[in-house]
């Protein structure tokens, strides 16, 4: 199951000026790392990581030249270095930022082809992750006036970080910021395509559970390669029938919030943007839902034996089961696990002065349960 932004060939059909992102080659569209003519509204850019990783090292080696210098290191050049694992999904997030500050300027549309399900929701939650790291790793509030620097690393008997190294941080913060503005922006949506099949269910509740952990919607499912449902072809009408049966599960019991779009089998795999208008998939319109917003709400319950006052920090999270679930508390955060998902999430201000009694999960609803802390809480007469 694959997740993507609205398709390209219904935006730029609508007049849009349209691009359309992808770190994988898709069959007849150019493979140019810059803005590419498809049709005559829509281009295609092919994000190249390798070349972005090897750009990124050797800039990093250039602003680390005092340090490498003094430890007599080695520099790498551009021609040796190979891309780590990772550096697709960090490649993919500059040319985000890039569309964000306005550096591939002139579109109306924005669509990223990302890649499937479990690791499309990471990168996704990568930027405010990153984030979260800078500022536990470097906090801003702890840089020191030059002039101090000498003396506090005296004192201290270690060195100081570098300047460098804060202002570095200060601008990956800014980068990151632009693109999970990007991410979280209203009329952003998410769409999910998959194959009619049964494998496609358990990914389809699991995609339901990734997203709702993540505060994310999908505003449509689309059925990818549905089969005409009536053939003389007895193997033929079999499979059609299986593919009906899924479909109608879906709109039953799997998804019956999202709308599902069957797009045609077109007997070959699509290629270039005249299949992709083939498809006849709908394009998104000003309704069109985007992020979900905030997800939790609060629920102030009593037990009924002691009358004593809990609140519970509500998250709907369907699909999901308690054996998959994990919790735990740090600090003001919450780390939270549910299957192959990981999200930390910052406490809301007036449960931080709670301690954490217990947490349940029922009806797709996981129901964390706060008692105040007298310590913290004012007394009232």
């Amino acid at each position: 199951m694959t997740p993507h932004t609205p398709p390209p060939a219904p935006a730029a059909d609508r007049g849009d000026r349209t691009l359309l992102l992808s770190a994988e080659a898709i069959p007849g569209f150019p493979a140019a790392a810059g803005p590419t003519p498809v049709t005559d509204r829509l281009d295609h850019v092919r994000i190249d990581s390798g070349e972005h990783f090897r750009a990124e090292l050797t800039e990093l080696q250039n602003r680390a030249s005092g340090v490498l210098d003094l430890l007599g290191a080695g520099r790498l050049d551009g021609e040796e270095l190979t891309e780590l694992p990772g550096s697709a999904q960090l490649a993919l997030l500059h040319t985000l930022r890039r569309a964000a500050e306005g550096d591939l300027s002139g579109y109306d549309t924005l669509v990223v082809d990302l890649p499937p399900l479990t690791e499309a929701l990471a990168l996704l939650a990568l930027p405010a992750q990153l984030r979260r790291y800078l500022r536990r790793l470097l906090p801003a509030e702890r840089q020191a006036a030059r002039a101090l620097r000498p003396v506090l690393a005296q004192l201290a008997g270690v060195p100081m970080p570098a300047q460098w190294l804060y202002e570095a941080a200060a601008r990956k913060d800014e980068e990151l910021a632009a693109v999970q503005t990007l991410i979280e922006d209203g009329a952003t949506t998410l769409r999910l395509v998959a194959e009619p099949g049964p494998a496609a269910e358990d990914a389809l509740r699991t995609a339901r559970t990734g997203l709702a952990l993540h505060g994310l919607s999908a505003d449509l499912l689309v059925a990818s390669r549905v089969l005409p449902r009536h053939s003389s072809d007895p193997w033929f009408a079999a499979l059609a029938a299986q593919q009906d049966k899924c479909l109608d599960h879906w709109h039953q019991d799997v998804a019956p919030d999202l709308p599902v779009h069957e797009a045609a089998h077109l007997g070959r795999d699509p290629e270039g943007a005249g299949d992709l208008a083939a498809l006849e998939i709908p394009a998104p319109d000003d309704r069109t839902p985007g992020r979900a917003g905030d997800p939790w709400w609060t629920e102030e319950e009593q037990d009924a034996d002691d009358g004593a006052t809990t609140i519970a920090w509500c998250l709907p999270l369907p699909g999901a089961a308690k054996e998959d679930l994990r919790l735990v508390r740090r600090g003001d955060e919450l780390l939270l696990t549910v299957g192959p998902f990981h999200r930390i999430v910052r406490i809301a201000s007036a449960l931080r002065r709670c301690t954490v009694s217990g947490a349940a999960l029922a009806d797709g609803v996981l129901r964390v349960r706060f008692t105040p802390d007298p310590a913290l809480w004012p007394r009232t007469s």
